[in-house]
């Protein structure tokens, strides 16, 4: 393990031992490692009870928020990951760790006890660094988390090293955006065990697996919105009251998180059905830039779909796509299924594939600026 990735896991293990103060880790282009570790003065925290890690938002939609998560919570979610999959064992960091997708891999490592391995990341992806990672594992169980376009490079056209690498981990938690049919199709014929994640950096990272909510994990839908809550919850936002009480609210006694997805709830099952900023007002007709998106996911390698400014319609249907470069069939697909004003009416294409950030997601503020530019 390099320097840095110790030293945050060192300083993960203090604030659990309460030896140390409660970390936060920064994205920074500048660092080597592309990120820095600040321990967190108490004083910057007050109000928050036994405090673990700070985490940032993305801030791919909006305006970023500092999470703060509580030893007990990331404790909780590491223990129901461990309950639903039925073990515990060696991760596999391929995530940066300001996401709490790739910190979620260091802070499970430690309350199991095991010694994560550390992907080498030099600011991109590649096939190669992850098998040479995956083959430096030694425990009989193997874990990894992966954001969709990473599995997308490494069942390209895999080398016969790389598939046997992906084979041997017995779970690979897949989140962060939403996986293509193709893509799962794809996987399920390499035979690898993919659990869909669902979740944010204020739920401690993934809570639900497979549509199915982890063990101690309850979830209710209010006016389509989608709530969900448990004991990896966080405890609000860094000097943001405001959000915090927007976002976390109490229900017959019980603390939920108010998410910004909209979709259905039965039981435990979830299905997510697309978000409250995804809806597309164009002339009056409401349409949600997720169902349009997973329709056209079956002609392109890669489609966001966002709203852009118009100014007949108000709105219009902006898309930005990777892949075969026709779109004719693809939009009257969009046309005879969800009707005439869902066919994108700005395109961008992007032959070596969309902008991303860091976390693997679609890069939508940078995407929507370009759409909005090209009109």
């Amino acid at each position: 393990m390099d320097a840095p990735h110790l030293a945050l896991l060192e300083a993960l293990a203090a604030t659990v031992n309460e030896d140390g103060p409660a970390v936060e880790v920064v994205a920074d282009p500048q660092a080597p490692e592309g990120w820095v570790l600040n321990r967190l003065d108490p004083a910057q925290l007050s109000g928050f009870e036994e405090p673990m890690v700070v985490v940032r938002t993305s801030g791919s939609t909006g305006r970023a928020k500092r999470t703060v998560l509580s030893v007990s919570a990331m404790a909780s979610s590491a223990q129901a990951t461990a309950e639903f999959l039925g073990f515990e064992g060696q991760w596999l960091l391929a995530l940066p760790v300001h996401y709490v997708a790739g910190l979620s891999v260091l802070t499970r490592s430690l309350f199991a006890g095991t010694k994560p391995v550390i992907m080498k990341q030099n600011g991109s992806f590649s096939a190669e660094d992850f098998t040479a990672a995956a083959e430096q594992m030694v425990d009989a169980r193997r874990l990894t988390s992966l954001v969709p376009t990473q599995l997308a490079r490494l069942l390209d056209h895999p080398t016969p090293r790389t598939a046997a690498a992906l084979k041997r981990f017995d779970a690979i938690l897949l989140g962060g955006a939403r996986a293509s049919k193709d893509l799962l199709a794809s996987a399920r014929h390499h035979g690898l065990k993919i659990f869909q994640t669902y979740g944010s950096a204020e739920t401690s990272g993934g809570l639900v697996y497979n549509g199915t909510a982890l063990p101690g994990v309850a979830l209710r839908e209010q006016d389509g919105r989608i709530l969900v809550s448990g004991p990896m919850l966080a405890d609000g936002y860094a000097n943001d009251p405001q959000a915090t009480a927007e976002h976390f609210v109490e229900h017959d006694g019980q603390r939920w998180y108010l998410t910004d997805d909209l979709g259905s709830v039965d039981g435990s099952r979830l299905r997510i059905e697309g978000r409250i900023d995804d809806v597309i007002n164009t002339g009056g007709v409401k349409l949600s830039a997720a169902k349009i998106e997973g329709l056209l996911e079956e002609f392109f390698t890669q489609a966001l779909v966002v709203a852009v400014p118009d100014a007949q319609w108000g709105q219009a249907v902006g898309l930005a796509y990777s892949g075969p470069t026709r779109t004719e069939d693809a939009f009257e697909a969009v046309r005879r299924t969800l009707g005439k004003e869902a066919v994108p009416k700005y395109v961008l294409h992007y032959p070596q594939g969309l902008p991303l950030l860091a976390n693997g997601k679609f890069d939508r503020r940078l995407v929507a600026a370009r759409l909005a530019d090209a009109r």
